[in-house]
């Protein structure tokens, strides 16, 4: 049985619960999204496994999910992007937001998401139960192409795309 951590808005856990559980009753709980950057400066996104319990085939992140009760989010983010894709690196948390969506099936993501960026410029050798494809694509073609086509995409995705683009306008010049 997986588990989610359930928490308060402060991000404090207040418990834990089955994951499916959390979800149908839309209860917030701890999840992380990561994003890589190529040395191009383009964003590596991932299409979801068409056998996904929700949001399947649609276009997000470079992975997301969520932490392991006592497990701490960097480490997890790291665990799922080696379980995901088949990457290793180095992710640095960046903010975090809380959003609340139906992802189809019944089922309501309502989550405080960790954003870590990253950086990868390798090709990845994903795990087919969990992505269908992959690609690089140019931030300015992402955006257009999510403002013309959102559904396509993952709700959590379209929710931080423009704070993620700013931050890592920022990220990119301070490094």
């Amino acid at each position: 049985m997986e588990e989610v951590v359930l928490v308060n808005t402060e991000d404090q856990q207040i418990g834990t619960m089955e994951k499916m559980a959390a979800h149908e009753q839309a209860l917030l709980h701890r999840a992380f999204s990561v994003f890589l950057f190529n040395e191009k400066g383009e964003m590596l996104i991932q299409q979801r496994a068409f056998e996904k319990y929700h949001s399947p085939g649609s276009w997000s992140n470079a992975c997301c999910s969520h932490p392991r009760p006592g497990e701490e989010i960097e480490s997890a983010a790291r665990r799922r992007l080696k379980e995901e894709l088949g990457i290793v690196t180095q992710v640095n948390h960046q903010y975090h937001f809380i959003y609340k969506a139906e992802v189809g099936n019944g089922l309501i993501e309502h989550e405080l998401d960790h954003v870590f960026f990253g950086r990868f410029s390798g090709e990845p050798e994903h795990n087919p139960e969990e992505v269908a494809n992959w690609k690089y694509v140019d931030v300015k073609w992402l955006e257009e192409d999510i403002d013309e086509n959102p559904d396509n995409y993952t709700p959590w995705f379209r929710i931080c795309f423009d704070e993620v683009v700013e931050r890592s306008k920022l990220a990119s010049n301070e490094a």
